[in-house]
């Protein structure tokens, strides 16, 4: 096999891109609920079988009740006051991207850190499949090393590639024109 060869987007090949703004409302909708904390009521948004597929730190949720159990209530037990804001959005049929970023206050433990009280912004990507009105997968990135280092642990020690940027960055970066 070439790299040529290599199928790309497979999980794409069937989208059915008449369903673009159904996506948009159920994820629109999701978020606000997300910001108004309303862990029990995010079965109006999630598939009882929906899979939560995030990166190293964070796991893979099978189902609602996983979810909610093992992500959402750890999550906002160690960061209370959280608002999500999603920077970009691009839909396409039944699925939708985003990034952002969620402000939040470090109020319980995390990672082994006990609470700070510290504000913190926790950078994310999110992919999102909704199918029948409802997300049924869910990819995540969230950037726990950026959460970690405001809490004062360099996960990288010192070698994190960023040491060699010719500037510090701040975020949000506003697009370029």
């Amino acid at each position: 096999m070439t790299k040529s060869d290599v199928k790309q987007a497979p999980f794409t090949l069937d989208n059915d891109v008449t369903k673009t703004e159904t996506t948009r409302a159920v994820v629109d909708a999701m978020v606000n609920g997300l910001n108004d904390h309303d862990i029990s009521g995010m079965g109006r948004f999630f598939d009882e079988r929906f899979r939560w597929i995030g990166n190293t730190g964070c796991g893979f949720k099978d189902g609602l009740q996983e979810f909610q159990d093992n992500w959402q209530r750890p999550f906002q037990a160690a960061f209370s006051e959280k608002v999500c804001t999603d920077e970009v959005r691009i839909a396409e049929g039944e699925w939708m991207a985003a990034f952002g970023r969620q402000n939040a206050k470090h109020t319980g433990e995390f990672m082994g850190i006990a609470p700070t009280g510290q504000d913190v912004e926790i950078r994310y990507m999110d992919f999102w499949k909704v199918v029948d009105g409802k997300i049924v997968d869910n990819w995540v990135m969230v950037d726990f090393p950026h959460v970690l280092k405001q809490l004062g642990r360099d996960v990288f020690n010192g070698e994190g590639w960023e040491k060699n940027d010719s500037k510090a960055v701040q975020h949000p970066v506003t697009p370029l024109k």
